[in-house]
């Protein structure tokens, strides 16, 4: 029922709120694309916790929700909301030139950068895919022909480059999931912790002890979004992961269910 909720919705994530399951969490979150559920994404999380405060069910500035990777922190401050994730993962670095391709884009355009095409996973894998610059990613095409062979089993295409829009951004940025009945998201803060992790792990910001962290997203689609990232380290070990921003309240609504 809630897959096909999320479906009729045809948003990006649909969350449902359920009693917790597990004594250090507060609530049980679940959290559905149109096609598939989720174990863990960024802007659902901090979306529901900005409703449950409007509705009165969070009181204090903290929270803790129970997802699919385990409990998730989340603090509300005014203004700012903010989620931890779980630390970093590095998966597996892919071929530039086959990615390029399900791009539309020349292989040279990633590899220029000098940095690697690598899946990141803080709960959700993604495949970092770092361009030269805003023409190319304005450029971007998906060949669907293309999509599975090259990046099939490496979870779903972010793509970014350090030339921005916006004074006051690190990266510009777009999200890709076809597998999720999402052909572009307009904000992925799921993917914002990992991308964060990346640009540290690969030297191109810098955290001693913190890197702050602007993801610009959506730009593209008409939708910008700007996405705060906060990453720690210790002794060369990301050891906190914190990914939040603001949010609006748009309206509310009701269904009329009839179970089978």
């Amino acid at each position: 029922m809630m897959q096909r909720i999320a479906r009729e919705l045809n948003l990006a994530e649909t969350t449902f709120v359920l009693p917790p399951e597990r004594p250090d969490t507060d609530f049980r979150v679940r959290i559905f694309t149109p096609a598939k559920e989720m174990p863990m994404a960024g802007h659902p999380t901090v979306g529901t916790a900005f409703v449950l405060r409007k509705e009165g069910l969070i009181k204090g500035s903290s929270v803790v929700f129970g997802e699919g990777v385990g409990p998730i922190p989340v603090t509300l401050a005014p203004g700012h909301i903010e989620m931890q994730q779980n630390r970093p993962e590095f998966g597996a670095q892919l071929d530039a030139a086959p990615v390029a391709e399900a791009l539309s884009l020349d292989a040279s355009e990633i590899t220029d950068t000098g940095l690697p095409v690598e899946v990141v996973s803080c709960g959700v894998p993604f495949a970092f895919v770092p361009l030269r610059d805003l023409n190319a990613i304005r450029r971007i095409k998906l060949r669907m022909d293309l999509w599975e062979t090259a990046l099939g089993g490496h979870g779903e295409v972010f793509v970014f480059t350090t030339e921005v829009e916006n004074a006051g951004s690190t990266v510009h940025s777009r999200m890709f999931a076809p597998e999720f009945g999402i052909t572009e998201d307009p904000a992925t803060g799921g993917a914002s912790g990992p991308l964060g992790c990346y640009l540290v792990k690969h030297g191109v910001v810098r955290a001693e002890p913190r890197a702050d962290i602007v993801s610009e997203q959506g730009i593209e689609m008409g939708r910008p979004s700007f996405i705060r990232i906060a990453i720690e380290q210790t002794g060369g070990e990301i050891v906190k992961v914190l990914v939040g921003g603001d949010c609006r309240y748009v309206g509310a609504g009701y269904f009329e269910l009839d179970y089978p």
